[in-house]
C-alpha cells in the first residue's frame, strides 16, 4: 500500500509540475525582455539581435530592449546574463566566442555550464581580404608567397574565433609564417586593411561584404564548404586547395541555466518562427549569414560541440599559451 501511495504521490506530482510548466509558458512574458549584446552596436551579433528583438516583441506583446555590453570577447556580457534571475527576462546574444572562451579565456566568472542555449539562428564563415593593389592572384599563391616569406593579418582581436581559426590555418594546414595583428574590432581591421597597413585580413564576412563590394578590398578565400551569394566571385578554401578548413561564426541566444524549461521552449518557437520568415532569411542572406532553424535540444548539442571542437583548435595552436 506504501508503495502504491508514493508512485501515485509521484504520479501527481509529475502532473501539477506539467501544469504549472503549461500555465508558465502561457502567461510568459509579463514584462518586457532584454537581450543583453557581448559586441558593440553594429556588429554581426548586434544585427541579429536587433532583427529578432524587433519582431519577438510583436509576436510576445512585449517590448524587446537590446543592450550592449561589449568586453573581453563576450565574456563580460556572458557573466552578467550567467548571473541574472532565470526567469527569461534576461537573455544573451552571443557568438562562436562564448564557446572560444570556455578554452581560451581564464578567471572570466563564468562557465558555459552556467548558461542554456535557447536557439542558435544564423551562421557565417569567415573570409580572407586583401588590398586591391596586392599583385597575388589568388589564395594559393598568396599561401606560397608566405612560405618564404612572413607576412601580416589583422583580426578582431585576440581569443576571437576568426583568430582562433586563422591561427590554426596558418600554423596546421597551410604551414606559413603569418604574424597577428589583433585589432579592438572587425571595423579597425577592416580599416587598416583599406589604408594597406595590413597584408591582410581575417574576419567574419558580414563586416567584409561592403569593402568588397565596392572594391575597397578583394576577398580570396572563403573558410566555407560552399561560396556565398553576398560574395560569390570569392572561392572557398577548398577551391583553393585547402578542404576540411570551413571556419565561421555563429549567433545564439542564452538563457541562465536555471530558466524554466516552459520559457526556454517557448522562447525557441518563436524566436525560430521568426527565422523562418523569408524577409529575414533574405536580409541576413544579402550581408553573409545562412539561416540555422535548431530545437533547443539541437542547439544545445551543436554548441556543446563547438565548445569541444574550438577547444581542440586553440589547444592545438598552444593558445593561451602558459
Amino acid at each position: 500500500m506504501r508503495a502504491f501511495r508514493a508512485k501515485l504521490c509521484v504520479f501527481v506530482a509529475a502532473i501539477v509540475a506539467s501544469l504549472a510548466q503549461r500555465a508558465l509558458a502561457q502567461t510568459y512574458p509579463t514584462e518586457d525582455i532584454t537581450f543583453r549584446v557581448g559586441f558593440a552596436a553594429g556588429g554581426v551579433a548586434d544585427v541579429i539581435a536587433r532583427t529578432v528583438g524587433e519582431k519577438l516583441g510583436k509576436r510576445l506583446g512585449r517590448a524587446v530592449m537590446v543592450e550592449n555590453r561589449g568586453g573581453a570577447s563576450g565574456s563580460l556580457a556572458a557573466k552578467s546574463v550567467s548571473d541574472a534571475a532565470p526567469d527569461g527576462y534576461t537573455i544573451l546574444t552571443a557568438t562562436t566566442s562564448l564557446a572560444v572562451s570556455e578554452t581560451v579565456t581564464r578567471n572570466k566568472g563564468f562557465s558555459v555550464d552556467d548558461l542554456r542555449a535557447v536557439a542558435i539562428v544564423a551562421l557565417c564563415p569567415v573570409i580572407l581580404a586583401i588590398h586591391p593593389s596586392n599583385p597575388v592572384k589568388d589564395l594559393q599563391e598568396f599561401i606560397e608567397n608566405g612560405k618564404a616569406k612572413s607576412f601580416t593579418y589583422g583580426s578582431a582581436g585576440v581569443g576571437t574565433s576568426p583568430h582562433i581559426g586563422a591561427e590554426y590555418f596558418f600554423r596546421q594546414v597551410t604551414k606559413v609564417k603569418a604574424v597577428h595583428v589583433p585589432f579592438t574590432g572587425g571595423v579597425p581591421a577592416v580599416q587598416s586593411a583599406i589604408g594597406n597597413h595590413v597584408d591582410a585580413i581575417v574576419l567574419t564576412l558580414p563586416t567584409v561584404v561592403a569593402p568588397i563590394t565596392h572594391g575597397l578590398l578583394r576577398g580570396i578565400g572563403l573558410a566555407s564548404s560552399t561560396r556565398n551569394s553576398a560574395v560569390p566571385n570569392v572561392p572557398t578554401y577548398g577551391e583553393m586547395g585547402f578542404p576540411n578548413a570551413a571556419s565561421g561564426s555563429w549567433v545564439g541566444f542564452f538563457a541562465p541555466a536555471k530558466t524554466p524549461e516552459a520559457i526556454i521552449t517557448k522562447l525557441n518557437g518563436e524566436i525560430n518562427a521568426i527565422m523562418k520568415e523569408s524577409a529575414v532569411q533574405q536580409s541576413l542572406k544579402t550581408i553573409g549569414f545562412d539561416v540555422m532553424i535548431k530545437t533547443q535540444a539541437e542547439a544545445s548539442d551543436y554548441f556543446q560541440s563547438e565548445v569541444a571542437n574550438w577547444g581542440r583548435m586553440a589547444r592545438v595552436i598552444g593558445y593561451p599559451s602558459d
